[in-house]
């Protein structure tokens, strides 16, 4: 039952990112890409308007231990970017949540927290790629097994092809 319930809660989110995807503005740029670090997986960034973004990841919460099904829904919102004759330099600050299993089913335990993420990014001008580094603050709130710390710090760099 807390298997369908996790997958009620993924196609929620999914819809909630299609729905704002057809809203977008029509020069909206798509980043798809692959973040390495805490966590692992494959990134999706979404443009919203001039400076906010939508970024959801897909993957696992680390390599190190084989621990699989972490998924996180961001908000972004760019208030410095600095420019370079080669390079654009997003600071980007960011609000949203994750969900993520403690043994790698999540039909045995589905933990919940909220994620605010400081990323700095390398737009390429005459390339379309991003490299990114980002370290988010991760506070879970719903820990299945209570085996997660409540306060913990994820991060990572990330590359990403702009569409």
């Amino acid at each position: 039952m807390k298997h369908l319930r996790s997958l009620r809660g993924f196609l929620a989110a999914a819809v909630v990112v299609a729905a704002l995807a057809s809203s977008a503005p029509a020069r909206a740029e798509v980043g798809l890409g692959l973040f390495i670090g805490e966590p692992f997986g494959f990134d999706l960034k979404l443009d919203l308007q001039r400076n906010t973004s939508l970024d959801l990841l897909l993957g696992a919460t680390t390599v190190r231990d084989g621990r699989a099904n972490y998924g996180h829904l961001t908000y972004l919102v760019t208030p410095v970017v600095g420019r370079g004759r080669s390079v654009v330099v997003p600071l980007r600050l960011g609000i949203g949540g994750a969900f993520f299993d403690g043994g790698g089913d999540f039909a045995e335990e589905v933990n919940l927290a909220v994620r605010a993420p400081l990323e700095i990014g390398l737009r390429f001008r005459r390339a379309p790629l991003e490299l990114y580094g980002e370290v988010a603050v991760k506070i879970t709130f719903l820990d299945g097994r209570d085996n997660n710390a409540t306060i913990d710090l994820d991060g990572g760099i990330g590359l990403r092809v702009m569409l």
